[in-house]
């Protein structure tokens, strides 16, 4: 299963840098099996285009995960998937899905929403989003 640029999801005002979001998808999409080894990560000008991002700051996520032992560089072709992962365990995976809901709850709180209604805004995602 190859991973498209729209696939990623940028989101400039969280206050999490930008290249941080794609090292932290990119991780999430490896733990939830949607990456095998060997697979392919869009290319650098793919991403910065598709997600309207400086080529700079893609290239230094990858560079990141080449140095954590995530991807390997493929001279003339890109970033391949390195690291030998299985899917992560359920426990793995909603521990990894954590900090986002916590980051979500605490905004809907902020807005003054209650547990219902952040509950009615996760719901109608669901059901907007069907896997």
């Amino acid at each position: 299963m190859t991973i498209l640029p729209s696939q990623f999801e940028i989101h400039p005002s969280s206050g999490v840098p930008i290249y941080r979001q794609v090292i932290e998808q990119v991780r999430a999409f490896l733990l939830g099996g949607h990456l095998q080894v060997g697979e392919m990560l869009p290319s650098v000008r793919q991403m910065a285009s598709e997600l309207g991002v400086n080529p700079m700051t893609i290239s230094k996520a990858y560079a990141r995960l080449e140095v954590e032992g995530v991807v390997e560089r493929v001279r003339g072709k890109g970033m391949m998937i390195k690291l030998q992962t299985t899917s992560g365990n359920v426990k793995q995976r909603q521990s990894e899905l954590s900090s986002a809901v916590r980051s979500a709850i605490l905004r809907g709180r902020q807005l003054g929403l209650s547990d219902q209604q952040i509950l009615h805004v996760v719901n109608k995602f669901l059901k907007e989003n069907p896997q």
